[in-house]
């Protein structure tokens, strides 16, 4: 007897005994075998480890006897890719073996692309060889022109990625299409920036520089930023005609402008009136309601003001009380700006209110001032149940009281300066800061014994979105524009179909808006704009009445000095007088709303453009300037050309944070396109928050947020993932809550791309020429087959789609065709066809690998151009292809449809799915029997023709038996398809039932542990009592699953004690 067998006869024995001393049962000799294997392995272990341990000291002896050596030199850094290109020339593609190509990287694939694009002319629009449209039509998208304010965010890049792949994917389609770029010189927010710029480097104000120098120091600073947005675009691979690039302040552009108000003025759209504006006294200018911010407050808060060192506080409601003429009455009103009282002119009661009707018709003496103030009756103006059924009206300073005065014929009377002082209509307090004022007036009418008491109130406070000011109502004579009559045009074409609002939200508020529009003003008191082109008459000798300059009749407009001064002398015959341009500039919003227009150079109406591309196709923009823009838009453009500007309207959604917060600076949620694009770490991030105008406080919140936001910082994902995820989340809704992860999932989606097509670049070889068209011969397999009917659905789906700009479905079925048709069933399927085919078979495969990556690039380009480029110009062309770029290729549209084969493969798919999912189940990784049961003689061909295909996806599986036996194969696993097909996977061989049972045992015993606990819990006394209902609720849930489990678990038992016995 061997050494060996005595050991393991004496480890038998040992292992007979127990630990108390009885003889314990005998072990099997599997028992014993593997606790063998175990002792061996131990020994081993443990030699190991010794032999490390001698090496280890016998290495420190050393390193004691030697002196200490030179540290090892440092590994050579990994070459980086270097791009050769030259700017403007076609790109240089490296081999796709260069280690830098190994995998997909966004800043090697997308550079050199859009400088040769733009060089070749590619963005430019395509004629007939007579210089018409095309016969396939046109479509022409004008781009909303961004601010020469700064940096794009996030909105920018979800514009530009819907527009643009709308841009792409018709003019693959062969239509001449036109992609209008532009920037908008933003009055009000580039003046500010400037104005700050000033302040900060040379403590100076632009009244230090004058208007001409100021208005050159901000045309110089436009240039510098106009340049950086426009990089920035092209970095998101927005297709434009930058040949017809515009701005807004350009002469081209200003010279419409000037025609535009001259017409309007003098046929009278555009008068003179003095109303009630928002004033922003921290940048002494009217604004548009699109730039106050209405902020909700609760009750008491303290709040920052510029030009004040103190907090403000907002959130109170004060009391006070008018003594009354001729009596000791007082009657009590409540405001929650006290310093407007100076500007009072009537108290309002509710006609049917007993208390005050005897003060009808009465007067209120005002205590500072010299004022009797009208008791008026109003119904509208008044609740009888809110505060004291009393309220004071102050006309010139408050939007509801504005209405009550004209109501009343009341007096209006401005008590405000321009710098936010109250003026000599004031009294004692002319001069005085607006809330140095509050503050004062609650002192003076407790001296006076007229204060009654303050309470918390909620209210709504007006911000400057560019100061942060708070906004002050105030009279001024200004210009406006008449909407009514513009307004009854624009809903008619609307209704007549003749343009259309997409989605339906949007065309609903549309309606709303224009139907309650009320008349624009359109002057702004800054340097940096378009100034009104018109001029007041200064007469010798004239009147108060010829001095009044909110009075139209004193005013003429001219295209120049010289019309100016014509139509002066027409108007005042000899008269004599001097002219004087207003000093205001036009509010950006009349420039914008000329934009369709003015970008096809009207008013010049010889311009081919303004013939060719007017009325526009699309435009596309954010739901939240329809009513600012495009209805302007509409209503200009439609009474200056008698026809649309375009023919649809397609809003998009606003973009919010992952938590759908609104995005934000203070919260530090913003997003950089050009930070997704090429990644940022969060110190990075934290460093751009510090170069920006936030104060200190705000800078910390901020950071605080972005940790939140993007621990991590945020990954580089490149433009191509950032246009697809950003298309993807268009689905009409209101809002899009945008995760980064998504987007860095799109990146691998990139990934996956590049990888298939290297991959199929591989398999169709150096020598490989395509056949010259990508219609099926006839000779494909079934699978071929199946991927052509998947092609052509994918491809008529995205068409249909991107037609109803259902940038969702378009997106969807693109993905799903790339990740789960192509890349994970026909190429896995072609490698057996391919690699062990017929030559027939072979070159029928490659055909349709070529035929179907092609076409998936093309299918996706629109939304990827720069990856599709890179990897479309590495595909060989077929012969009498010219095409120089994917830019100009056609989309997709092949009909290959074919039903048959794909409900044939789809079955192959379900048989795979079923052996795939019993393997799964039952843990067997390799060398499995997969016996399909076909209970006709179709399904039966269909799956014995389709063994290679079926092994090929199913890599587990070493063998595939089909037969037309009702019986269940012994030994084996079974997955239903469909009554006519069952899967059968052998498992007797390749599973140990005795363990499975054993472990499915295990789980039952902790699965009735962790039930029987949670049962005792759930009767205790009084549990339907004692324990919140949601826990009940819960409890129960955990108990049926419980039950569910162990009856899987006994189930499991029961199949592989049938499968021993079977």
């Amino acid at each position: 007897m061997s050494d060996s067998k005595i050991e393991d006869k004496s480890a038998a024995i040992a292992a007979a005994t127990t630990a108390d001393g009885a003889a314990a049962p005998p072990k099997t000799e599997k028992e014993l075998e593997k606790e063998r294997k175990k002792a061996e392995k131990l020994a081993k272990f443990q030699a190991k480890e010794a032999k490390k341990k001698a090496a280890a000291a016998k290495s420190e002896a050393k390193k004691a006897k030697e002196p200490a050596a030179s540290p090892a030199p440092a590994a050579a850094p990994v070459a980086q890719f270097v791009d050769k290109t030259v700017p403007g020339e076609k790109k240089i593609l490296v081999s796709l073996d260069d280690p830098a190509l190994k995998a997909y990287n966004p800043h090697i694939v997308e550079s050199s692309w859009y400088d040769w694009w733009k060089k070749e002319g590619l963005f430019e629009p395509e004629f007939t060889e007579d210089g018409k449209i095309k016969p396939e039509g046109h479509f022409v998208v004008p781009a909303p022109p961004p601010n020469v304010t700064g940096a794009l965010h996030i909105g920018h890049a979800l514009t530009i990625a819907i527009q643009d792949s709308l841009i792409r994917f018709n003019r693959m389609r062969g239509k001449t299409t036109l992609f209008i770029p532009g920037f908008d010189h933003a009055g009000i927010s580039t003046q500010s920036v400037v104005e700050k710029m000033l302040w900060n480097k040379n403590k100076i104000t632009r009244h230090d520089l004058g208007r001409e120098k100021f208005v050159d120091t901000v045309w110089e600073w436009k240039e510098e930023y106009h340049e950086r947005i426009r990089k920035q675009v092209e970095r998101l691979g927005a297709s434009y005609d930058w040949s017809k690039e515009a701005f807004t302040l350009d002469d081209k552009r200003s010279k419409a402008v000037v025609e535009a108000f001259v017409r309007f003025f003098d046929d009278g759209t555009i008068y003179r009136a003095n109303r009630l504006v928002n004033w922003c006294v921290a940048l002494n200018t009217t604004l548009s309601n699109l730039e106050v911010e209405n902020k909700d407050i609760a009750g008491r808060t303290q709040l920052s003001v510029p030009g004040y060192k103190e907090p403000v506080e907002f959130g109170v409601i004060t009391s006070f009380a008018y003594p009354l003429e001729g009596s000791d009455e007082k009657i009590v009103v409540a405001t929650t700006r006290p310093e407007t009282m100076f500007g009072d002119t009537g108290i309002a009661v509710h006609p049917e209110d007993p208390r005050y009707k005897h003060l009808h018709g009465k007067f209120a003496l005002h205590p500072f001032l010299d004022r009797k103030i009208p008791i008026i009756t109003d119904s509208e103006a008044v609740d009888m149940e809110f505060g004291t059924g009393a309220v004071k009206i102050t006309p010139s300073h408050d939007p509801n009281d504005y209405q009550t005065g004209k109501r009343h014929n009341l007096e209006f009377i401005n008590i405000m300066n321009d710098d936010g002082t109250l003026n000599e209509n004031a009294g004692d307090f002319n001069g005085v800061k607006r809330f140095d004022a509050r503050k004062l007036v609650i002192e003076k009418l407790k001296e006076k014994e007229l204060f009654i008491d303050q309470q918390e109130n909620p209210m709504t406070i007006p911000f400057c979105t560019k100061s942060g000011d708070v906004i002050e109502p105030i009279m001024k004579p200004q210009w406006w524009v008449s909407q009514k009559e513009q307004a009854i045009e624009a809903i008619k074409a609307v209704k007549d179909g003749k343009i259309t609002i997409v989605p339906k939200t949007s065309e609903n508020e549309f309606f709303h808006w224009v139907n309650n529009i009320q008349d624009w003003c359109i002057s702004r008191q800054l340097w940096w704009g378009h100034r009104c082109p018109v001029y007041f008459v200064n007469r010798e000798n004239s009147t108060e009445e010829q001095q009044d300059r909110s009075d139209a009749s004193n005013w003429v407009a001219g295209r120049d000095l010289e019309e100016a001064q014509k139509k002066a002398e027409a108007k005042f015959p000899n008269v004599k007088f001097t002219l004087e341009q207003d000093e205001d500039v036009l509010d950006t919003w009349f420039s914008a709303g000329l934009w369709p227009l003015t970008t096809l150079e009207w008013p010049n109406t010889k311009s081919v453009d303004l013939k060719n591309f007017y009325p526009m196709s699309l435009l596309e923009t954010g739901w939240d300037i329809l009513f600012f823009w495009v209805v302007r838009m509409i209503m200009m453009c439609m009474k200056l050309s008698g026809e649309v500007p375009f023919t649809e309207v397609f809003c998009h959604s606003l973009i919010r944070d992952a938590q759908g917060r609104k995005m934000s600076k203070s919260l530090g949620n913003v997003i950089d396109p050009l930070d997704v694009i090429a990644g940022i770490p969060l110190q990075g991030l934290h460093d751009k928050l510090r170069q920006g105008n936030l104060d200190p406080r705000e800078t910390k919140k901020a950071e605080e947020g972005q940790k939140i936001s993007f621990p991590n910082g945020i990954p580089e994902c490149g433009t191509d993932a950032l246009r697809f995820a950003l298309c993807a989340y268009t689905t009409g809704g209101r809002d899009i809550n945008l995760d980064i992860y998504r987007i860095e999932g799109y990146r691998k989606f990139c990934n996956k791309i590049y990888q298939a097509t290297k991959f199929a670049l591989m398999r169709l070889g150096d020598d490989y020429v395509p056949p010259a068209s990508g219609n099926p011969s006839g000779k494909e397999s079934l699978v071929e087959k199946w991927i052509l009917h998947k092609l052509s659905t994918a491809s008529k789906i995205a068409t249909e789609a991107l037609d109803k700009r259902d940038f969702l479905e378009a997106t969807n079925v693109i993905y799903n065709f790339w990740l789960y048709e192509f890349c994970d069933i026909y190429i896995e399927n072609s490698k057996y066809l391919i690699l062990e085919g017929t030559p027939e078979e072979k070159l029928s495969a490659q055909n349709t690998l070529y035929t179907c990556l092609s076409s998936a690039l093309e299918l996706i380009h629109p939304f990827m151009p720069f990856i599709t480029e890179e990897l479309w110009q590495r595909l060989p062309r077929r012969p009498n292809d010219t095409t120089k770029s994917i830019v100009k290729a056609s989309y997709p549209s092949l009909q290959a449809f074919d039903l048959e084969a794909e409900s044939a493969y789809n079955l192959i798919l379900e048989v795979v799915k079923g052996a795939r999912s019993l393997l799964a189940q039952y843990g067997i990784l390799k060398n499995a029997t997969i016996i399909v049961q076909a209970a006709d003689s179709k399904t039966y061909k269909i799956v014995a023709d389709q063994e290679a295909s079926i092994l090929s996806l199913v890599k587990a599986a070493a063998k595939l038996e089909v037969t037309d036996s009702t019986t269940a194969p012994s030994g084996s696993v079974t997955s239903v398809i469909s009554p006519e097909c069952s899967v059968f996977v052998v498992v007797r061989g390749l599973v140990d039932f005795d363990a499975e049972i054993a472990k499915a045992q295990q789980k039952i015993e902790k699965t009735e542990k962790q039930k029987q606990s949670l049962e005792k819990s759930m009767s205790v006394k009084d549990y339907e009592i004692k324990v919140r209902k949601d826990v009940q609720e819960s409890n129960t849930k955990r108990l049926e699953n419980f039950n569910a489990e162990i009856a899987g678990l006994e189930a499991t038992i029961a199949n592989f004690q049938r499968l021993k016995l079977d």
